[in-house]
């Protein structure tokens, strides 16, 4: 047997290769097409060795500790059923990847183009190889994703733009609702895990939260693979070049619904709500979409809507709960994809060699394409169901079905008499591809000159059609073994008896197929010429579903425009304001529900000096608060007054981890919110009531004092009823009991930083990180307020000492200032480093760790900005901080990562000691690392904002100002947004 862990090769390959992908030159589409093939490829061949052991009924499984403490793992799953849709999925994307290598323009980004197929395909691989619920919804929406990124590939043109919005839309939605139903499926069942699922069996058809549950799944299977009334969003999808519909529309994405319901149809279906309603969405889409293919003038058009038609058939197939039913679903699906993923690489030769894909100006291409023609006539006489060739297999076995009695409903009467006008359609639509598309006089006025596409660009569409061909004749011999695993996979023990013999006598299955030919073509005979004059589909015109989706859009966009204006505002108080009472309401709903009481416990004596250390915090406070209305800097200086009190708390009740980062903190928020002053309007400071101000403003103010006190208040009553109560058993003594044991080291607060709390840790570098770019990104764009006229004799002067900094020649006098601070702050910088390095590396045992250690490198190059400026620090130091904040996230995702190769969970650390010479053993934990990833995220962020906002906020000469903004672009390595 192979070994399991080759199922996350399988997975990797094609992400791997769609990175790669990414990073190729734009002309290089040999190369990304020999890529992405050979990614395909080997992974096919690693897929291709587990089928004996899965032919023997086994379930290969690898799990991949995640959160173990939430019974959540990564977990691959490869059964019967999804190695033969996995086998889809890379099979047919080999054949996509030749086939795009010739489509596809030189002058398009290929390598692109084939970094995006890869990861949708990795997708497919993800979801379907999945063993959880959950995972297999994370993957479900980023093919979501990546089919919209393939859709609109070629976003110059506005329908492939609207169609790839509309694609993400509707199945992003119908995602969301998927996503709620995996999450009560996994309650009532117990488990997400897909085998402890489908072990539930009956019990989850009789559970109370059966039916909302089954609601929201079919929701989400229904918008993905198509179904009646979220279908139009396929054919608008056919703005997206040919490969992804040949890929996407065929075999994978479409299909990707029809494999939710046939995963969980052991234990989804069976009742009355499932009979009833994915039976008859199943029959209206079967209905529709014929129906709708016949008018169509672009051959796309009509392959598309061919497609609706036929995965309607396939979920009306899994709507009637028989296991001869699934059976036949399952061999559809298969049958499926290789003839219509055929049809639409001949519709896209066609499309290529002639410029055109209007029904209406193509006839006798036969003479001109003789091999497309073949091929494409074989393949749609498949999906017409002709005898001899896989279509005509599984259209009988659905015949076969719907003459059975199935629920004693009036379906069960007319489903017989509807299968056949459904299968009739689809001989009238099939005719008519090849008919006016191959035959008839020969063409005027194409685009091109048609003629005969490559061969090895013919190549996918041969393999497809012969395998047609293989398995309409010999059917046992092919698809057969390869069919019976993935059913029993699927069913189990409920697996039926059913035969695949191409003949089975003179049946009813056999007279409705006959009369669906005779129908089709009496059709065609009698109102074939007037189709090329119709607008539209008769009966179900207007149906319109684009319109509907653009109202429904544009009601959404006014209600939301509505309640903007009605709840938005321009002025940041007043959404703090929101936000705070927000706030109030949710903490105030369980405080109403269940009351508040404080602890047994009785409090203890404030020590004068604290009381008094105290006080100075809250005086400081109330002091910022009434200065920013006068004067900013003193704002600031009393606020850092209020943050120092805190720090000597920390310390002061034994915390002084807590108390040094709060030191640190202080001090670089310090400098950067005063290089932040500037970009702030320049007001008049009101120091006596103004009469002539509306009662308004000081209602609004007594509002704002109200919310502070009322918050205030409220934390302190919060924290109060904490302290007051016994906690023997608490999470703080499982933290002090578990650091050394669990974490490898004695420092509590780093151990539950980049151990215990990893991934809060790691969620905060990530969030820091997008607010430095943000924060870069939106004031590269605007400029600082302009200097007032009447500028106090101290900003002169200021203004004067920070020319002279830059290099003005302002005289000697300024600069003989200058010169000892900044002295002093070039010395100081290799030992504030040292220090750095020193907190970083004793952070598990000791006060520091990666933030601390981030922190004070950033002090030190702030130091050395102050002394020389940002120009001399990108020359000195060479800081690029989007280089250090990629290589920090990246270090503490690996870190993280790591510990899986090793068989625990993400984010697992490991301690040991180091026996060095000389000193003896030495601590050592592989969370240094993380904390380095940490310490690298720091000092970026704390230096790209360093830099958005010291390039404007220093007054500069004009002449050096563009080199300064030159600097920042330098610096910044990159150009966010």
């Amino acid at each position: 047997m192979l070994e399991a862990q080759y199922l996350l090769v399988i997975l990797a390959l094609p992400f791997l290769g769609s990175l790669v992908s990414a990073f190729l030159p734009t002309g290089a589409r040999t190369l990304a097409a020999a890529l992405a093939g050979g990614a395909t490829l080997v992974a096919t061949g690693l897929l291709i060795r587990f089928y004996p052991s899965l032919a023997g009924g086994e379930i290969v499984r690898h799990a991949t500790p995640w959160l173990p403490s939430l019974g959540l793992d990564f977990t691959l799953r490869l059964g019967g059923f999804t190695w033969l849709f996995s086998l889809l999925i890379l099979g047919i994307g080999a054949l996509v990847v030749l086939y795009a290598r010739y489509y596809m323009s030189p002058e398009d980004p290929v390598p692109r183009f084939f970094s995006f197929l890869l990861a949708f395909m990795g997708s497919m691989l993800g979801m379907v190889l999945s063993g959880n619920l959950l995972q297999i919804a994370f993957f479900w929406e980023l093919t979501s994703l990546f089919s919209f990124l393939l859709i609109g590939y070629w976003h110059h043109n506005q329908s492939a733009r609207d169609g790839a919005r509309m694609a993400l839309i509707v199945t992003g939605t119908g995602g969301v609702c998927l996503l709620v139903g995996f999450m009560l499926l996994g309650k009532i069942a117990g488990s997400y895990d897909v085998d402890a699922v489908l072990a539930a069996g009956s019990m989850v058809g009789r559970h109370e939260l059966y039916l909302p549950m089954l609601i929201l799944i079919l929701i989400g299977a229904f918008t993905k693979s198509a179904q009646f009334p979220f279908h139009f969003w396929l054919p608008h999808a056919m703005a997206a070049p040919t490969p992804v519909s040949a890929y996407l529309h065929s075999a994978t994405m479409v299909k990707a619904g029809v494999f939710v319901l046939i995963l969980l149809w052991p234990v989804l279906a069976g009742t009355k709500s499932w009979f009833l309603i994915v039976t008859t969405t199943g029959l209206a889409t079967l209905l529709v979409g014929a129906w709708a293919a016949i008018f169509q003038h672009d051959l796309k058009g009509l392959l598309a809507y061919s497609t609706i038609s036929h995965l309607g058939l396939i979920v009306l197939l899994l709507g009637l709960g028989s296991p001869l039913a699934a059976v036949a679903a399952i061999f559809h699906t298969v049958n499926h994809a290789t003839f219509k993923a055929s049809l639409f690489m001949a519709a896209g030769i066609i499309d290529h060699e002639t410029g055109t894909r209007d029904l209406r100006k193509l006839s006798g291409l036969i003479r001109y394409m003789p091999f497309t023609a073949t091929l494409a006539m074989v393949a749609a006489a498949a999906m017409a169901g002709v005898p001899l060739l896989n279509g005509f297999l599984s259209k009988e076995m659905f015949f076969a079905e719907a003459l059975e009695a199935h629920s004693g409903t009036i379906l069960d009467r007319v489903l017989p008499v509807l299968a056949t006008v459904a299968s009739t359609f689809s001989v009238l639509y099939s005719l008519r591809f090849i008919h006016q598309t191959f035959f008839g006089p020969p063409p005027v006025g194409l685009p091109r000159e048609p003629h005969e596409a490559p061969h090895w660009m013919r190549v996918p569409i041969e393999i497809l059609v012969v395998l047609c061909l293989l398995v309409g004749v010999i059917p046992t011999l092919t698809i057969g073994p390869l069919l019976a695993t993935a059913v029993a996979s699927v069913l189990g023990e409920r697996t039926p008896a059913y035969s695949l013999a191409i003949w089975h006598g003179f049946n009813l299955p056999l007279l409705m197929s006959a009369a669906a030919f005779v129908g089709g073509i009496l059709l065609y005979a009698l109102f074939g010429a007037r189709l090329n004059a119709t607008t539209g589909s008769p009966l179900i015109g207007r149906l319109k579903g684009r319109r509907a989706f653009e109202t429904v859009l544009a009601a959404i966009i006014e209600g939301a425009r509505a309640l903007r204006l009605l709840f938005g505002t321009r002025r940041q108080q007043v959404q703090l304001r929101l936000l705070v009472l927000t706030t109030f309401i949710a903490a105030g709903l369980p405080l109403a529900r269940l009351g508040y009481a404080a602890g047994p416990s009785a409090g203890t004596l404030v020590d004068p000096i604290f009381a008094v250390l105290w006080f100075i915090g809250g005086a400081s406070a109330i002091a910022a608060a009434w200065q920013a209305k006068f004067h900013r800097l003193a704002a600031l200086i009393m606020v850092s007054v209020a943050g120092l009190s805190t720090c000597i708390s920390f310390i002061w009740l034994s915390a002084p981890d807590l108390g040094l980062t709060q030191l640190l903190v202080e001090t670089v928020t310090l400098v950067l919110l005063l290089l932040g002053l500037r970009w702030l309007p320049q007001r008049r400071p009101d120091f006596w009531p103004d009469v002539r101000k509306p009662l308004s403003v000081y209602f609004r103010r007594g509002a704002d004092l109200l919310i502070a006190l009322v918050g205030g208040a409220g934390i302190a009553a919060f924290a109060y009823a904490i302290m007051t109560r016994p906690s023997p058993e608490g999470i703080s003594r499982y933290f002090m009991e578990q650091a050394y044991p669990g974490g490898g080291g004695t420092n509590v607060v780093n151990v539950i930083l980049v151990d215990f709390r990893g991934f809060d840790t790691l969620g905060e570098i990530t969030v820091l990180s997008i607010v430095a770019l943000t924060v870069f990104t939106l004031l590269r764009r605007f400029r600082p307020a302009a200097e007032s006229v009447e500028m106090p004799v101290q900003q002169r002067t200021q203004n004067a000492f920070d020319d002279a900094r830059e290099g003005s020649k302002l005289g000697d006098t300024a600069k003989h200032y200058l010169l000892v601070p900044r002295v002093t702050m070039e010395w100081l910088f290799p030992v504030i480093l040292t220090l750095a390095l020193y907190l970083l590396v004793r952070g598990h045992d000791l006060p520091g760790g990666g933030f601390a250690g981030g922190l004070t490198a950033s002090i030190g190059i702030i130091l050395l900005y102050m002394a020389n400026g940002t120009r001399a620090v990108e020359a000195r130091l060479n800081v690029q901080p989007v280089r250090w904040i990629s290589a920090g996230l990246l270090c503490a995702t690996a870190t993280g990562g790591a510990a899986w190769f090793f068989g625990y969970p993400f984010l697992s650390t490991h301690s040991s000691y180091l026996d060095l010479p000389l000193i003896g053993s030495v601590p050592i934990a592989s969370a240094l690392l993380f904390d380095i990833g940490v310490f690298a995220v720091v000092v970026g962020t704390t230096v790209l904002i360093l830099i958005a906002l010291a390039h404007q906020s220093i007054r500069t000469p004009r002449a050096s100002r563009s080199a300064d903004v030159a600097t920042l672009e330098a610096t910044a390595n990159e150009r966010p947004g």
